[in-house]
């Protein structure tokens, strides 16, 4: 008999929660790689690209010619769609394995890429809602800080507009927060459920109401976790180029940064895991029933 590991048999503490992640994590890990890989691999298109050509993208006169060549968008489009689509499929699997089911390549891959425009819908706009709640601070500080750049006001007026320029900067990430984690499972819940973005932005909203703080803390946590784990990664890669390139500076980058981005192909898995840990406990809470009898059929199909 498999091992279910979701959806959870009643609600769990934040600890209980993050263990649920991590579990999901390693229980299906293996079979999710060859996913993760491939959408690692398919970003670095443009990247891979630009330094054939003989154009680094840290160059801005490269930078702006490769702006103005059609074979690089074309391969930004392709990295887009490909990493979105392939990361859906991750969730799609991880949620098969962590259900029971046996997963199934073809279908995952269909679902995760006929997905691609909603979830970029559901980014889209979650970010015009970030960039909301910049516009009032932004419009309200334009004009003082003119005043200031002008020379006008004098030092303390200058740093009293600063600070507080600064603190409704503060207060605007906090909003910005509030807004990330009410939306937090829509993702989740569009790959999963027949609702559309707008519906499974809305029923996000929904199941997280009362929970922000607990939410703030469960991915406070693993962005932590996630830093940590590249900041490694960076030190593995370093290492090895080390090895493998005998100093020369070049190969010592081009190594560092493919070591890495390999090394990245395990933060898609961990994430969603994360999101599905998360989403089994806010439906259970909210619900007071099995998930897996209220979501409706996965659209993997």
């Amino acid at each position: 008999m498999p091992d279910i590991l979701y959806p959870p048999v009643r609600p769990q503490s934040v600890g209980e929660i993050l263990d649920s992640a991590f579990r999901i994590f390693s229980a299906t890990l293996i079979k999710c790689l060859p996913f993760a890989f491939a959408a690692v691999i398919l970003g670095q298109l443009p990247t891979l690209y630009s330094v054939a050509t003989g154009r680094p993208l840290l160059q801005a006169a490269w930078r702006a010619e490769l702006g103005r060549d059609p074979l690089w968008w074309i391969l930004e489009l392709v990295a887009i769609f490909g990493t979105v689509a392939l990361t859906n499929a991750v969730l799609l699997r991880q949620y098969a394995l962590a259900t029971g089911r046996l997963p199934a390549t073809g279908a995952e891959l269909a679902t995760g890429a006929r997905r691609v425009p909603g979830m970029l819908l559901i980014a889209l706009l979650m970010i015009m809602a970030i960039v909301a709640t910049l516009v009032p601070v932004t419009a309200i500080a334009w004009f003082p800080l003119q005043g200031v750049l002008s020379g006008q006001g004098g030092s303390g007026y200058a740093a009293a507009l600063f600070t507080a320029v600064l603190m409704g900067y503060a207060l605007v990430l906090v909003c910005a927060s509030w807004v990330v984690v009410r939306w937090i499972c829509s993702g989740a819940l569009y790959l999963l459920t027949e609702r559309g973005p707008v519906a499974s932005m809305s029923y996000s909203w929904q199941l997280t109401s009362g929970n922000f703080w607990r939410l703030t803390l469960i991915y406070s946590v693993g962005i932590v976790l996630i830093i940590v784990f590249y900041v490694l990664s960076g030190v593995l890669g370093a290492v090895g180029s080390a090895v493998l390139a005998h100093g020369d500076v070049a190969v010592v980058t081009a190594v560092t940064a493919a070591i890495v981005a390999l090394l990245g192909a395990l933060i898609a898995p961990f994430y969603s895991a994360l999101a599905l840990a998360v989403l089994g406990d806010l439906s259970v809470r909210k619900e007071g029933a099995d998930l897996a009898l209220r979501i409706a059929a996965p659209a993997a199909r």
